[in-house]
């Protein structure tokens, strides 16, 4: 019964019988109330005692218990699932053409002209003109293979029947001469002292062309 209606209930009593005179059974609905709330009193101390012990001892871990498929449930509900792994995808190795490029052809290596192995550059050189007193002596001069292969006349003194004759002695010994000694160094003839140095002079010009 809750306390307010005892007290309601315990002062009605109390009113009859103060209206009546009664004093001593004032004094016993009196003490029954005190009894009354005492005893109440204690049993709502020993409940909520009880009460408290409960939710120390016992309910913790039934809390704990029970909440930890909800978490699990919870976290496994937000948590993503994990994407599946994505192979690298690697290139495909180039195809080879079908037709492959021309590979050029080597060039053939400039074949090397042959170094002259005499003093000389092969070619034919004209000597100066030199004077022989009766005439003029010019000469050309022809190299082959670097040495000194001929000799030829241009001019010559040949007005006089004289000098006609001493010169077609005289020529074919000096270009001998000259062909033995691969050089104008060449002895004098007799007689034809004016043509052979006019010689000497013709051929060195033309030889010394032969050797730049």
């Amino acid at each position: 019964m809750p306390l307010r209606g005892l007290f309601k209930r315990t002062a009605f009593k109390y009113s009859r019988a103060a209206g009546k005179g009664n004093k001593g059974v004032v004094l016993v609905y009196i003490r029954a109330y005190t009894m009354k709330k005492s005893t109440l009193s204690f049993w709502f101390i020993s409940a909520s005692v009880a009460y408290a012990v409960y939710l120390h001892f016992i309910s913790p871990s039934e809390i704990s218990i029970q909440a930890s498929p909800s978490a699990a449930q919870e976290s496994s509900a937000v948590a993503p699932s994990p994407l599946p792994p994505v192979a690298e995808s690697t290139p495909p190795p180039p195809k080879p053409s079908e037709n492959p490029p021309p590979i050029p052809a080597p060039s053939p290596a400039p074949t090397p002209k042959p170094k002259p192995t005499g003093m000389y550059v092969d070619g034919s050189y004209t000597g100066s003109q030199a004077d022989a007193y009766y005439g003029i002596v010019q000469v050309k001069a022809t190299v082959q293979n670097g040495r000194l292969a001929s000799v030829s006349f241009l001019q010559y003194p040949n007005d006089r029947s004289t000098s006609r004759y001493i010169n077609s002695q005289a020529m074919p010994y000096l270009k001998q001469e000259a062909l033995q000694a691969q050089s104008a160094n060449v002895d004098v003839v007799s007689g034809a002292t004016d043509t052979s140095m006019a010689f000497q002079q013709s051929l060195g010009d033309a030889l010394a062309q032969a050797k730049s």
